[in-house]
């Protein structure tokens, strides 16, 4: 489910659930460690909408905290929302203690570093669809996930099926899960959203460069570079005669720039004499159409692979190539309370 915390944190990235389709998500992740170090603290709960993480409260610092300024929205409307959920964090804080130490006697682990993680969220896509999910890890490894449409819990191991037991029979408590899942954390999605909306409905146009490179074998790679967009939903592909090709192809993870923006790399090995024939094909939320773009001989630069004879150096750095932006296509819980008010559910009502 998530990396185990024996060494520093770290969080999976998020990716949209519903893949061609517009979405934003708020997760909560919470981790629980049995022995704290320096910059580790024992108890952990961050919370992101999309990419951006807008909370934090650890056991060090004992404060439900904003991480951006325009979570700072949510006091106007209640002055009193930091102060309800720090208690709230606090009492998780304690739970996850209880619930670790029974995992590590379940196991029968008294030695050695171990966690506890907590993953749950929800998520909306822009055709009204919607997601949600609760999972809980054990050092590093899946251990127990609600299936909110039966309503039961699905163990990874023999373990967990000792919790099965236990949360199974609980109806009431995991029907205020999934109405929490499939429509309050909707609702403060929602919010959020409008509270940041400058930041987070914002789009910024893909810049895509293809560049070349010689290989030993005669043939060459064609690389497409794709940068600066926002939100990260895309889709690139490398296109032979107008239809996607894949023979060849290697597609790196998208991955976040340190403005806030997104970039993603693809390659594609090919014959040289057919370079005229491909295109990176770039699709966006930022784009009117389509962004087909090809390499581009820069003046000056000697043409090969068709007949001539080039030079190693013309081509071998890669850097080489056509620089498109898309802005050319622009014109053309202790209590298992569900109140609306408490967004951040407390899930210190059950433990292992």
């Amino acid at each position: 489910l998530l990396p185990s915390s024996a060494g520093p944190l770290t969080l999976c990235p998020l990716f949209s659930s519903f893949p061609g389709s517009t979405s934003h998500s708020l997760r909560y992740f919470y981790t629980a460690v049995s022995e704290p170090g320096q910059g580790l603290p024992q108890f952990i709960d961050v919370g992101y909408v999309d990419d951006q993480q807008i909370i934090q409260y650890d056991s060090d610092t004992k404060e439900y905290l904003p991480r951006v300024p325009w979570m700072r929205k949510a006091e106007k409307e209640d002055p009193q929302y930091w102060h309800k959920q720090t208690q709230i964090a606090q009492g998780n804080q304690l739970a996850f203690r209880v619930s670790l130490q029974n995992l590590q006697n379940r196991y029968n682990q008294s030695r050695g570093i171990h966690t506890y993680q907590l993953m749950y969220g929800c998520e909306l896509s822009s055709d009204g669809r919607k997601g949600g999910h609760h999972q809980y890890s054990y050092d590093g490894r899946d251990f127990i996930a609600f299936d909110k449409e039966t309503l039961t819990w699905t163990a990874a191991d023999t373990g967990a099926q000792v919790t099965k037991r236990k949360w199974d029979p609980d109806l009431a408590w995991n029907q205020g899960r999934k109405a929490y899942l499939e429509e309050i954390c909707i609702e403060w999605l929602q919010r959020y959203l409008e509270y940041g909306n400058e930041t987070l409905l914002r789009t910024e146009a893909p810049v895509v460069k293809v560049t070349r490179k010689a290989d030993y074998d005669g043939l060459e790679t064609l690389v497409c570079q794709v940068h600066g967009f926002y939100p990260q939903e895309i889709e690139a592909n490398w296109v032979k005669d107008g239809k996607v090709w894949q023979e060849g192809t290697l597609r790196g993870l998208v991955a976040p720039n340190s403005d806030g923006t997104y970039y993603l790399l693809l390659s594609v090995q090919i014959d040289p004499e057919e370079r005229e024939r491909f295109r990176c094909r770039v699709e966006h939320d930022s784009l009117e159409k389509p962004l087909d773009v090809a390499w581009e001989k820069e003046p000056g630069e000697r043409q090969g692979g068709e007949g001539g004879e080039q030079a190693s150096e013309d081509y071998g750095s890669g850097d080489q190539g056509s620089l498109t932006s898309a802005t050319d296509f622009r014109d053309s819980t202790q209590t298992k309370n569900l109140d609306i008010l408490c967004h951040c559910k407390n899930w210190s009502g059950q433990t292992f």
